[in-house]
């Protein structure tokens, strides 16, 4: 992976957000029927937060299992809306900020999906499996398999002494 090309390289634009006034019952949902950890919050376009996957199931600890219960819990998911547990503050990047800056942010911050927006409108987010997904989908060249063979035999020759 080239980290000097540009996050838009790299970046999902096919997002799923809410509004800040959204009911959890609708972040739950989205959480359950796709196979996603990060909901933005949008006003319009502007983004104005973030909810984690964590960040959900943080607020759900105080659920009770029961079944009895369900029908409360229901009622909470319906009374809280996606701006009381969002993160605001978030890092952001513009579509043409290298990779390697969205990587500083993930070692510094342990975050693990950053927005990406140019003129305050969200276009994008760039998570770690984004960055995984481009490492994974990178050819080996033969190069690289000389080098390791290379490596190898160097490190079992070093074993037998």
């Amino acid at each position: 992976m080239n980290v000097l090309a540009p996050v838009k390289s790299i970046m999902s634009t096919h997002l799923i957000t809410v509004a800040p006034s959204d009911k959890l019952s609708i972040v739950k949902d989205i959480f359950e029927d796709h196979n996603i950890h990060h909901i933005p919050v949008v006003r319009y376009k502007e983004l104005i937060g973030i909810i984690s996957k964590t960040d959900f199931l943080h607020f759900l600890q105080g659920f009770s299992p029961s079944q009895e219960d369900r029908f409360v819990n229901y009622a909470r998911l319906r009374s809280y809306a996606a701006e009381e547990i969002m993160t605001k503050g978030l890092a952001k990047l513009n579509p043409n900020d290298r990779i390697n800056i969205a990587l500083e942010i993930f070692m510094v911050n342990r975050f693990h999906a950053i927005p990406v927006v140019e003129n305050d409108d969200l276009v994008g987010i760039v998570t770690t499996y984004d960055i995984i997904k481009a490492l994974a989908s990178e050819p080996i060249s033969t190069k690289q398999i000389l080098e390791n063979q290379h490596h190898e035999g160097e490190m079992s020759e070093g074993m037998v002494g």
